[in-house]
């Protein structure tokens, strides 16, 4: 993880690191910039060498030689679909190398897969060091042959009043409602209409958020994490609202401090965002210059200091309590609640985890009112969703609509269909743990509920298409080689289950009784989320398609 020296101010991040006597992200952007071997950068720090090689055996950033050409090439589900996985093979004979494995000494690059750029819109892509590259031919723009293409998010809102995309289509400026609240509101007061809204969590969790920023109690030591670590494949609404609308982000991550009390805030961007990073860090720039930040803001007693965090390359260390062990310089694996972060978080202070999309909707409702935001979407699930739609649809991009919409309008009306008229196979909705629907089951509101009965998911809301040129045991195992390489590996169901369930669908033999026992154990006893929604997730693929995969729904 990168992290930018803000010279005499306050550093919140630092400060937390230096009171428990441990470098935290320091010692990870030491290993970025090695060129000795990781036990060596942990002495340094007065560290034992494991503290060293647990992060640089870890996370994929550290994986390739400084200086050499680094190109990051994605093979998650909008860009395997956007051509069927072969992609990937074009580029390894282009550049001469083959994918995760050390460049020989003549090599014109190293070349790693990741999952995901955020470019679903415009997939497969890639980033040849920080330059993305999107599109059918990404040999081309590799090799010079063409230039690097990487269009702008299309954007749109059904609602009529966008929240979340009320900066980047109406023009709305951030910080409206900042210097207000710290004269003549209170914490208790912005929690309440925040509860009154209802808005819960983007991530995919779906906590009600005032219940999470309450659950601090306050405390002065708390710090708030803007999480921007968007790792769900076909999803990409953080990496637009961080490039295209930062301080807006900004502001709500502001209201969410003063909503807990905290003075301290870290905003983490995936690496595979290098374009969020800079707008981010620009963002916080000028947020100090405003007055928005720093000791005694607008002449109130508030103080509030914010960091931005580069992260190392995994989609695991999303979650709240893996990104918080990568915070402090570990490897980014999951632990076990109690106690929650909310108790205990980050260096031990009480830490709220909120998501980007999450925040940028709270400056609407401090404007607003909470009534306002609840009378939209359903009487239990209240408000707008970003909605991403993958390269496969005829109108891809990022569109805001209200909780409750038809996922089948959605995809016919605002996805208008699939490209040149294909017709839809399965899609994918809520990201790789979240689930399949069958093209003519999509007549499901878009809600958590609805969708969890039908075995999909809210999630981040991507939503991936797969149209019939794709074999349904060749999705089947993308799904399995996912869960694979992305394990954070910290337990055995996951860690060893992954492996062996893409062992199992790769051998070419129907299923059986091995294969439930792995669905049954990762189910049951994997440490968090992702291992647990593995087995829901290839069971609602499996259903999916029905009889092209008969039996595999075990």
């Amino acid at each position: 993880m990168e992290h930018r020296d803000t010279g005499d101010r306050f550093d919140a991040f630092r400060a937390l690191a230096d009171r428990r006597g441990r470098p935290g992200v320091r010692l990870i952007e030491a290993l970025e910039e090695a060129t000795s071997g990781a036990p060596e950068v942990a002495r340094g720090f007065g560290l034992p060498a494991a503290a060293g090689l647990g992060p640089a055996t870890f996370y994929a950033d550290l994986s390739h030689r400084r200086g050499e050409r680094h190109v990051r090439i994605c093979t998650a589900a909008a860009c395997f679909a956007a051509q069927h996985g072969r992609h990937l093979t074009d580029v390894e004979h282009a550049l001469g190398v083959t994918a995760d494995q050390a460049p020989g000494p003549e090599a014109a690059a190293s070349l790693r897969t990741v999952r995901c750029l955020g470019y679903c819109y415009a997939g497969p892509a890639c980033l040849d060091g920080e330059t993305p590259c999107t599109g059918p031919d990404l040999a081309g723009q590799l090799t010079g042959r063409v230039p690097p293409h990487a269009p702008p998010i299309p954007v749109s809102d059904t609602t009529g009043d966008p929240v979340v995309l009320a900066g980047i289509v109406t023009g709305q400026p951030p910080w409206q409602m900042w210097p207000q609240i710290l004269a003549e509101s209170t914490p208790e007061r912005v929690r309440a209409e925040v509860a009154a809204s209802g808005l819960r969590g983007r991530g995919g969790a779906g906590y009600p958020v005032a219940a999470k920023w309450a659950a601090t109690s306050g405390s002065p030591d708390s710090v708030v994490i803007a999480n921007g670590d968007e790792g769900d494949p076909g999803s990409f609404a953080d990496r637009l609202l961080m490039e295209r609308d930062p301080g807006r982000v900004l502001e709500g991550l502001a209201l969410a401090c003063f909503a807990c009390g905290a003075r301290r805030a870290v905003v983490l961007v995936r690496s595979e965002y290098p374009e969020a990073v800079t707008r981010m860090r620009a963002a916080v720039e000028t947020a100090y210059a405003d007055g928005h930040l720093g000791h005694c803001v607008h002449g109130s007693t508030t103080s509030l200091d914010v960091d931005v965090v580069r992260g190392a390359g995994s989609y695991v260390a999303g979650e709240e309590t893996a990104l918080i062990a990568g915070l402090e310089g570990g490897r980014g694996c999951a632990r076990p609640r109690p106690p929650y972060p909310t108790r205990r978080g980050l260096w031990d202070a009480p830490t709220v985890v909120n998501n980007v999309e999450t925040l940028a909707a709270v400056p609407w409702i401090v404007r607003h009112g909470g009534a306002a935001y609840a009378a939209r979407g359903t009487a239990r699930e209240t408000g707008t969703k970003l909605v991403c739609l993958s390269e496969r649809f005829a109108n891809p991009g990022c569109h805001e609509v209200e909780i409750g919409t038809s996922l089948r309008w959605i995809a016919d009306e605002v996805g208008g269909g699939l490209r040149g008229g294909a017709e839809p196979a399965v899609l994918q909705v809520g990201g790789p743990l979240g689930g399949f629907l069958a093209a003519g089951e999509l007549d499901v509101p878009l809600t958590e509920a609805d969708l969890a009965r039908r075995g999909a998911a809210l999630g981040h809301a991507g939503v991936v298409a797969f149209d019939w040129e794709t074999p349904p045991i060749e999705v089947l195992r993308h799904v399995w080689a996912f869960a694979a390489a992305e394990s954070c590996g910290a337990c055995s169901p996951c860690r060893v289950g992954s492996r062996k369930g893409l062992e199992l669908v790769s051998s070419g033999d129907p299923p059986g009784e091995e294969y439930a026992r792995v669905l049954h154990v990762m189910a049951g006893a994997s440490l968090c989320a992702f291992g647990q929604r593995v087995p829901p997730a290839v069971r609602s693929l499996a259903r999916a398609y029905g009889d092209r995969l008969r039996g595999w729904a075990l």
